[in-house]
């Protein structure tokens, strides 16, 4: 295992959307190792290292609430932006006035984690890239509040306070007793292959408010 970082990330909505879901939005009962990873990622991230998720402590009990919100229902066209590189008049932006749509989505409340995590030195590495180099820039970002962009829940719209734990004595105790299974759970998305991205599922469960990831069995 490689060196670790340990951060409490709370917020007042959280959405980790459920793919299953095609209509409405309705989020997973925790955060997902992707999401987490990505809120990580946000603080500090490099191609030479790679971040894996040990263990989510949920520290909130699990509350949801329905809200409404204003989506646009298209994206923008790669083609066109192809075509406007080679001179083309394709318009480069998407008019929210006339694609926008209101949909509701079952979003998390009041939602307070602790990440357990760590990086390995990726195949990108140079001889520059020492674990021991990276550490230290990360501790310096989360000491000092710093991140390359905001770390959100799930969407923009739900930012997420990010606060370093030097001392994982002092990880507060979470509420919630006793084993809770959640089914299966996206894990992460493999990149391996750019034109097949696949998604990677695990069986999660949660004891005494952790979720512990070191030994997760993952599926595609």
């Amino acid at each position: 295992m490689g060196f670790g970082s340990t951060i409490r990330v709370c917020g007042l909505y959280a959405l980790f959307t459920r793919p299953e879901m095609k209509v409405e939005r309705v989020s997973y009962d925790v955060i997902t190792p992707s999401a987490a990873r990505g809120i990580i990622e946000a603080v500090y991230w490099k191609p030479a290292i790679l971040w894996v998720i040990d263990k989510i402590h949920v520290l909130n009990e699990i509350q949801f609430t329905n809200i409404r919100r204003n989506e646009v229902s298209e994206k923008a066209s790669a083609d066109n932006v192809l075509q406007v590189m080679k001179g083309g008049k394709k318009p480069l932006f998407i008019s929210t006035n006339d694609s926008r749509q209101q949909r509701a989505s079952m979003v998390l409340k009041d939602v307070d984690y602790v990440i357990e995590a760590h990086f390995e030195l990726t195949d990108k590495a140079g001889a520059e890239d020492t674990e021991e180099k990276h550490y230290n820039i990360i501790l310096r970002r989360l000491r000092q509040g710093q991140h390359f962009h905001a770390p959100c829940f799930g969407t923009r719209e739900f930012p997420a306070k990010v606060e370093i734990i030097e001392d994982k004595r002092e990880i507060p105790p979470s509420p919630l007793t006793g084993t809770r299974g959640f089914g299966w759970m996206l894990y992460d998305l493999d990149f391996s292959n750019a034109r097949d991205i696949k998604p990677m599922f695990f069986k999660a469960q949660m004891i005494d408010g952790v979720i512990d990831l070191t030994n997760a069995e993952v599926r595609q």
